[in-house]
């Protein structure tokens, strides 16, 4: 038998058991951003499976399953199977490199740790645009496409400003490794959303931006393109967008907690450094609850004022941030 190297077997189980928690919590995700939407518009939201509504994700899995999965006749049938896959595999791609907290040793708690993490995540953010331009292009109606269009702008001008404010925290910490921005806030338990609070509201707005969602979410418009980039899509397909969606909230909002909120660091973490996994977490469901909240109070945007606002605001504000911090830094430095 072919003999299996040890680092192997220990890299599939990670990524198995991550995979499955990230899937999971993206399925209550779904849950807890419904029950916010009718708390806010005072309504009860989903309540008619199980207790509480707690058993809604698993009622929805059925319903897509059960569904037919039709393929449009005049559609790319590759590419319009593949796109579903690519958007939840560029998704998931993501968590390979983020640190979840700290072992005792002072090791990360990570499947891998490399030293240009940022740069992986930028990388692998890019190529997210993929799935949804292609699931546009291959069904092969005018309203899909319009939508992949519309992604695949709205991306391409909003990830410039994004890699603008992550430059700032690289400059501050002195590296591209994620557990390295991490330790660096945690030696003088100095978050960088207090020296770098506007990069903080830039990557904030641009997750919004990246991800899709209200009050960003011109390639879903329902008002003018049906559903967009997946109307032509039914099924698990259907279904496998909304997840890489969910799936994509919950990244966006890691990378925010690691770059600017210290990621782990926390009270009695030095004492206790498993707690740095639970400080994680609270601060990811922070961000979350943030943007389900701008999901609830903003309208969308024209899509005009939508690629201005990027383009003429928010590039220039993460240009001129950067040059300011730049000089700091180098005063700083020279000193």
């Amino acid at each position: 038998m072919m003999h299996v190297p040890e680092w192997v077997l220990t890299v599939a189980i990670k990524s198995g058991v991550l995979i499955f928690i990230v899937v999971t919590s993206f399925a209550y995700l779904m849950l807890t951003e419904r029950k916010m939407l009718g708390w806010f518009q005072m309504r009860l939201g989903p309540t008619w499976c199980g207790p509480w509504g707690l058993l809604q994700p698993a009622a929805d899995a059925v319903k897509l399953v059960l569904k037919e999965d039709l393929t449009p006749g005049g559609a790319d049938r590759f590419l319009y199977k593949v796109a579903p896959a690519l958007a939840v595999l560029t998704a998931l791609m993501a968590y390979a490199v983020i640190p979840f907290g700290w072992y005792p040793n002072g090791d990360p708690i990570a499947i891998a740790s490399p030293n240009v993490g940022i740069l992986y995540i930028l990388a692998v953010a890019s190529i997210g645009v993929y799935g949804i331009t292609l699931g546009g292009w291959a069904s092969q109606s005018k309203w899909s496409l319009l939508g992949g269009i519309r992604s695949t702008a709205q991306m391409i001008s909003y990830e410039l400003a994004m890699g603008l404010a992550i430059v700032p925290v690289v400059m501050l910490a002195g590296t591209t490794s994620l557990a390295g921005i991490v330790a660096a806030q945690a030696a003088h338990h100095l978050w960088y959303a207090i020296p770098l609070l506007i990069p903080f509201l830039i990557f904030g707005i641009t997750a919004m931006a990246e991800t899709n969602r209200a009050p960003f979410d011109l390639p879903e418009a329902e008002t003018e393109l049906v559903a967009g980039f997946h109307t032509e899509y039914s099924s698990l397909r259907f279904g496998t967008f909304f997840v890489a969606e969910y799936v994509n909230m919950i990244t966006v909002c890691s990378i925010r907690a690691l770059l600017f909120l210290g990621g782990g660091d926390g009270p009695f973490v030095s004492v206790h450094p498993y707690l740095s996994v639970l400080w994680f977490l609270v601060k990811v469901g922070f961000l979350l609850f943030l943007m389900i909240w701008w999901r609830a109070t903003l309208p969308r945007l024209r899509y005009d004022r939508l690629m201005a606002f990027g383009w003429k605001f928010l590039l220039p504000t993460a240009v001129t941030n950067l040059l300011v911090v730049a000089a700091i830094v180098s005063t700083m430095g020279s000193r």
